[in-house]
């Protein structure tokens, strides 16, 4: 029994430096260029060791994307979850995941938008609707303290989820140093403005643009 419960921590240390040593290898290169050699080597095992942890290299990152991000939901989940107003909070969040996203802008980007493997992007948009769910908790908080507008609260979440995530790894994306006064800046500003589409205030009625004008 003490031999069998060795070895089966062994096995789980193992996976752990794999998962740990593909987890750096996507922070440096990406999804596509992480290389399986590169990985077993920094882990300590012989490449063909990897397989006998991971079903294929997709289940390999699959599995970090979901390491990874189960990290993030529980820091937003946390701000989320903290006393004080629901406006706050959102912004909190928010700026808080920037600013994480930005010391580690390479794996941020491999987490939310660059192009993978169907495996990956299956348990990306587990990550993405994680977020979204923290983010429509406050919706609803905020609703009911009459800080928010009515509205949908999944709809609200999908659209200010979208817009951060797009500030911080999309084309037009700002660049800035990791944890430098201008990172800090873009995630005040970025938070700010995504958060303020919720805020109570009186709008304007919009209109549809019509076919002949567009």
């Amino acid at each position: 029994m003490a031999i069998a419960a060795v070895r089966l921590n062994q096995l789980i240390e193992t996976k752990a430096r794999i998962l740990d040593a593909a987890r750096d290898a996507v922070a440096l290169s990406g999804w596509k260029d992480a290389q399986i050699a590169l990985i077993a080597a920094r882990a300590g095992v012989a490449t063909g060791s990897v397989y006998r942890y991971f079903d294929s290299k997709a289940d390999l990152y699959a599995q970090v994307l979901g390491l990874v991000s189960e990290r993030e939901v529980a820091v937003v989940a946390a701000i989320a979850e903290a006393e004080g107003s629901a406006s706050q909070c959102l912004v909190d969040a928010i700026y808080t995941f920037a600013i994480r996203a930005m010391r580690g802008r390479r794996l941020a980007y491999a987490l939310i938008a660059e192009p993978c493997e169907p495996e990956i992007d299956a348990a990306r948009l587990k990550y993405r609707a994680a977020l979204a769910d923290q983010v429509a908790r406050l919706v609803r908080r905020g609703i009911a303290s009459g800080e928010f507008i009515q509205i949908d609260a999944n709809v609200a979440a999908s659209c200010v989820t979208g817009a951060f995530m797009e500030a911080l790894v999309g084309p037009l994306a700002p660049e800035a140093a990791p944890d430098s006064e201008a990172a800090r800046v873009i995630a005040q500003e970025i938070a700010g403005l995504s958060a303020r589409m919720l805020f109570q205030r009186a709008t304007p009625e919009l209109k549809l643009v019509s076919k002949a004008s567009a």
